[in-house]
């Protein structure tokens, strides 16, 4: 099997992604805002120094790249980073909120929803083509998300919500691809900084003052946000958004087995049965990167970046 590394990045952001609840749910006491509103300032304070210490070279290329971009060149990639910023704190707010207060299945069954929705609307919004076979692994995956919706309408809902939240930044990433990617990262949490700024001094609980709560902001901050969002974004810059979007499955299927074994939520043979589908179903969508000779490989996936 060939794998190149934009594939092998989209791969191990989602894997990363998949271990975040083992430091999210440690937190379940305190309010989702609250660690919404540290998770992105941490963040943010950090992609900051990280760039004005040792990656100016990277800001002065990019900055004089904008500066000679045509005003409609320039509108749509602010646009779009700004879209980028309001998308991630909508859907890490979501998340949060599921995985603590509602169960940790119930926010893997978002990412589950995510992939099809992402690869739906990039077929309409990017054009992007796919297979009769990457046809049939999404008819998989709609089929397995049918199953486990069935008897729950509103908690499928709320999962479209965040599905679709995650989807269209992914979408938007794709389109906004002239500048260095942790450069449009950092931008994007500043934004969203500044939109959260406001409100803070109402919205924000007591000051946390146990330690535990600070040393998993910082594990929450670099290891499930800024080096998994960068692979995310590097990712698009070789492949489309319909394969990244299904690379995401890996990520419900870790949450799914953590809530199992680790966290001890209980399994029906009707979510096994769907989750086994699934599994399928990304095979089916990969089989190219899985079987396909190398020669083979680098034709698609230069046919994908043009």
């Amino acid at each position: 099997m060939q794998i190149n590394k934009y594939y092998l990045s989209a791969l191990s952001s989602f894997v990363i992604w998949g271990f975040f609840s083992l430091a999210l749910k440690p937190l379940h006491n305190y309010p989702s805002l609250d660690i919404l509103f540290y998770r992105v300032f941490y963040a943010t304070g950090l992609s900051l120094i990280i760039n004005l210490l040792f990656r100016k070279e990277k800001l002065k290329t990019d900055w004089k790249s904008f500066v000679t971009l045509e005003k409609s060149e320039k509108i749509n990639t602010f646009l779009l980073t700004i879209l980028g910023g309001f998308l991630l704190i909508l859907n890490w707010f979501l998340f949060m909120y599921a995985v603590n207060h509602v169960s940790l299945k119930s926010a893997s069954f978002a990412y589950l929803i995510c992939p099809i929705v992402t690869t739906i609307l990039a077929y309409f919004i990017l054009k992007e083509k796919l297979s009769k076979w990457q046809w049939f692994s999404v008819f998989l995956c709609v089929i397995s998300c049918g199953i486990l919706s069935y008897g729950d309408f509103n908690g499928l809902i709320y999962s479209l919500v965040i599905a679709i939240s995650f989807a269209l930044y992914l979408i938007s990433q794709r389109k906004n691809n002239k500048f260095d990617r942790f450069v449009v990262l950092t931008v994007q949490l500043l934004i969203a900084s500044i939109v959260l700024l406001p409100f803070f001094p109402v919205y924000r609980g007591e000051t946390p003052t146990e330690s535990i709560f600070y040393i998993l902001m910082i594990v929450i901050v670099v290891l499930f946000t800024i080096i998994p969002l960068f692979l995310n974004l590097f990712a698009l810059k070789g492949m489309n958004s319909s394969a990244v979007g299904i690379l995401m499955y890996t990520n419900p299927m870790i949450n799914f087995l953590l809530a199992i074994f680790y966290f001890k939520e209980e399994i029906n043979l009707t979510q096994i049965v769907s989750y086994s589908l699934i599994l399928i179903s990304v095979v089916i969508f990969n089989e190219r990167f899985l079987f396909s000779s190398k020669k083979k490989i680098n034709k698609q996936n230069n046919y994908e970046i043009e």
